[in-house]
């Protein structure tokens, strides 16, 4: 079918979107040289508004050329779940109690590793926390990594180091999920419907990523030896006072989220009940990550919208390609679309080979660290570390730059590893 003039007008709105995407750290640095509208250009420079705002402009136009009610019954149609349980699971991984879980966590593995301690602290937090992405889900690990290293490493860093670091945690978060069929967006979206148990991902996908992730974590550790030996590490968890009953009781919730992540009545609920535990006992919070949550969750939703309205030319583009090229197209497209709705697409096309179905899986989650949009945990990652960049944004090109080699070592791994 040809496509109608709806969705051409859909498609360029997406386009801005993705250009005003690419575009957040200019318009920081016009908040700090034109005051007069500081306020404006403030809040088009915040990347989480961004698809949310185009979104709303694209339900307006809709409204005009097609009327109210099927615009509406459009947005009825969309799902929100992941937007959902994004926020939920990010607030409860922020928690001063499961915070202190990990970060005791962690700081075990570096004792037993024989680096300086920064250099350890600074492996361990992108090698083994985005596996962890495999069991808590990915936006769980991203928001953990992120806060142990926003004062440790981001905070200190020079820039060429925090873009690196930036770069190998999105990528290493993409295919660190990919041990078991439940924790990965992009993996949820076909696990049923190509029947990817837990025993093809780790047989055929997961010990790949996973040596993947760990060829990236010691790379960028030994590339920037000498700046991490130069920052110190203080041995003692930033996170601490919280008794092991209240942290036992916010690693059940953070379960209980996990579990229910298809079920939005039931995970929100939880949730609700988590927000209630937490006002009940605030001497074991600290302030709790509800604005970083709603905004990356108007991200997402923002998101959803607009890209459901794209399917007209991303189903036949991919359709095109042989199983390289899908890989490669993959890799190319989840950059400017979120990696879940490639594989979404996918999961609908009946016939299609298994070296197809795993070249469009594998080369969706590789290129999930290469832009903010590019994964569905990116955004909460960005959200919690931004401000530890030049202007409070982080620039576009820095974020590709420090995901390339990254990117490059998780395309041999998934290409040259046998099937």
């Amino acid at each position: 079918m040809s496509p109608t003039l709806l969705q051409f007008v859909a498609a360029a709105i997406f386009a801005l979107a993705l250009l005003h995407t690419f575009s957040t750290k200019y318009f920081e640095y016009l908040a700090h040289t034109r005051p007069t509208h500081a306020g404006v250009w403030h809040l088009l420079a915040e990347v989480e508004i961004v698809f949310g705002f185009w979104a709303m402009i694209l339900m307006v136009v809709m409204s005009f050329m097609v009327g109210q009610g099927e615009a509406l019954a459009y947005l009825d149609s969309r799902n929100f779940t992941e937007p959902l349980f994004v926020f939920a699971i990010m607030v409860v991984a922020g928690s001063r109690p499961v915070l202190q879980a990990a970060s005791v966590a962690v700081q075990a593995i570096v004792r037993v590793i024989p680096l300086p301690r920064t250099m350890a602290f600074f492996f361990t937090t992108l090698a083994v926390v985005p596996l962890l992405g495999s069991f808590i889900t990915e936006p769980a690990a991203m928001t953990l990594a992120a806060l142990l290293m926003k004062d440790t490493i981001f905070a200190r860093a020079s820039t060429p180091l925090k873009y690196a670091a930036l770069g190998t945690l999105f990528v290493n978060i993409s295919i660190g999920g990919t041990l078991t069929p439940y924790a990965a967006p992009p993996v949820l979206m076909v696990a049923k419907a190509w029947g990817f148990d837990l025993s093809y991902m780790l047989t055929h996908v997961g010990w790949k990523a996973a040596v993947a992730v760990l060829i990236n974590a010691v790379g960028v550790t030994f590339l920037f030896a000498r700046e991490l030996r130069g920052l110190e590490h203080s041995s003692k968890s930033p996170y601490s006072g919280v008794p092991l009953s209240m942290v036992a009781g916010h690693l059940l919730f953070l379960l209980a989220i996990v579990l229910f992540a298809h079920h939005p009545a039931a995970f929100i609920a939880v949730f609700l009940l988590f927000m209630g535990v937490a006002t009940a006992y605030p001497a074991y919070q600290d302030r709790l990550m509800l604005r970083e949550g709603l905004l990356v969750a108007f991200f997402l939703g923002g998101l959803v919208v607009l890209g459901g309205m794209q399917q007209w030319w991303l189903q036949p583009l991919l359709l095109m390609m042989d199983e390289t090229q899908v890989f490669f197209g993959a890799v190319a497209l989840t950059a400017i679309t979120d990696n879940a709705a490639l594989t979404y697409l996918g999961s609908l096309v009946e016939g299609l080979t298994p070296e197809f179905k795993y070249a469009l899986l594998t080369g969706a989650v590789t290129g999930g660290g290469l832009t903010l949009i590019a994964n569905a945990p990116n955004p909460a990652g960005a959200s919690i570390l931004k401000g530890t960049f030049e202007h409070g944004a982080i620039a576009a090109h820095g974020l590709l730059a420090g995901a390339l080699g990254p990117t490059l070592i998780a395309i041999l791994c998934f290409r040259l590893f046998p099937l």
